[in-house]
């Protein structure tokens, strides 16, 4: 595609454009766009118009514009996401059924837990994940398998980087994380007691493919002085049979 005067291709700008919604903020104006993508307002209203008539954006009568069904449908076709959640979604059902709380799964995309799915009781307590949404690696408790058992390049950037503190308890001290890692590979779960909330605990476990590789955590939220056995045996339990169903699928 065409470069801007600054060198910057048409791609990386429609991208910026696109990237300016979060789950948070799903609906905007073109010069809301614009600020968030960096881009002139100019640029950005001409390109908001091409994505809305290719349908890839919509725009309500007071001209506000949300991410587009069109962009829905092209992203979800032969997605390895969606297979993975397809395969996972009856056993998260399972779990839920039982733990009533709420339960998710996961898998790591840029340095990041992306959350696929999330199902939750009505009267279910505190968590701040979101279908689509992002949490720290460092933590939370899906966050922490999927960097447990990551790759040691993906372990290091971590570890270098910035770990913020969402709590008191959150571990920001790489010697503290690197042990707790160390702990969550010995154990095959992760366990989270207010990282995040202090009102919430955390458990997570790997799915793995065929190969053994880690492709995903499956995690519920209790509140936090819950007790943990029930629920870790239903994760390990649906992890298993994740895998024997995605093997299935191949």
């Amino acid at each position: 595609m065409a470069n801007s005067t600054s060198g910057e291709s048409m791609t990386a700008r429609l991208v910026r454009v696109l990237e300016a919604f979060t789950p948070t903020r799903t609906t905007l104006t073109a010069a809301e766009i614009g600020r968030a993508a960096g881009l002139p307002s100019s640029t950005a209203h001409r390109i908001v118009s091409e994505l809305v008539e290719a349908g890839l954006l919509e725009q309500d009568e007071d001209r506000r514009v949300r991410i587009g069904m069109r962009l829905w449908e092209l992203a979800t076709r032969s997605s390895h996401a969606l297979l993975l959640r397809q395969a996972a979604l009856p056993f998260m059902e399972q779990v839920q059924a039982r733990v009533r709380e709420h339960t998710q799964l996961a898998i790591l995309d840029q340095d990041e837990p992306l959350f696929l799915e999330r199902l939750s009781h009505p009267d279910a307590g505190a968590n701040i994940t979101r279908v689509a949404g992002r949490l720290p690696l460092h933590a939370s408790s899906s966050g922490l398998v999927l960097l447990a058992f990551g790759d040691r390049p993906l372990q290091e950037r971590v570890l270098a980087g910035r770990l913020r503190a969402f709590t008191r308890s959150t571990p920001t001290d790489p010697a503290v994380l690197r042990r707790m890692l160390d702990g969550v590979r010995k154990a095959g779960h992760a366990v989270t007691p207010g990282f995040l909330d202090e009102d919430s605990t955390g458990l997570a476990v790997p799915v793995r493919d065929e190969a053994g590789r880690t492709v995903a955590a499956l995690s519920v939220v209790l509140p936090r002085d819950a007790p943990t056995a029930f629920a870790l045996a239903e994760l390990h339990r649906a992890a298993r049979a994740i895998q024997e169903a995605m093997g299935h699928r191949r």
